[in-house]
């Protein structure tokens, strides 16, 4: 499926005492990723909202396997899972600059119409742009 990478350097007022990142700061970096992989296919959260839509999370899964560090350089990869319904599914893996996995991770995002606040189904201009 569709797959987008970015990269993000690890800022200070995301670690802890020990200058590890924050475990809720994994979420943070997660919707880097996914709002970038929107971007790729020429789609923002923004432009989704100026149409009616919003997006919220429904799920979200993590699996931790090794810490990140303040200022080290790591890899977030966002792929889809499946074309989307009324929900988009997304898959993550958080690297390190030596390509160690550090995170791992699942969301579920559902497709709102802002007016009645009720699921519906993925606008078709989000359908051709993955085609």
């Amino acid at each position: 499926m569709k797959i987008d990478e970015i990269q993000i350097r690890v800022r200070y007022g995301e670690t802890d005492q020990m200058g590890i990142v924050y475990y809720g700061n994994y979420a943070l970096y997660l919707e880097e990723g996914r709002t970038e992989w929107l971007r790729k296919f020429g789609l923002t959260y923004k432009s989704m909202e100026e149409n009616g839509i919003m997006l919220p999370v429904v799920s979200l899964c993590i699996n931790y396997k090794k810490s990140a560090g303040y200022d080290e350089l790591i890899n977030v990869k966002t792929q889809l899972k499946k074309i989307p319904t009324a929900k988009i599914e997304f898959e993550y893996e958080i690297t390190n600059e030596k390509g160690e996995i550090l995170t791992t991770a699942e969301t579920i995002l559902v497709f709102v119409d802002a007016k009645t606040g009720k699921p519906i189904k993925a606008p078709q201009y989000l359908l051709d742009a993955l085609e």
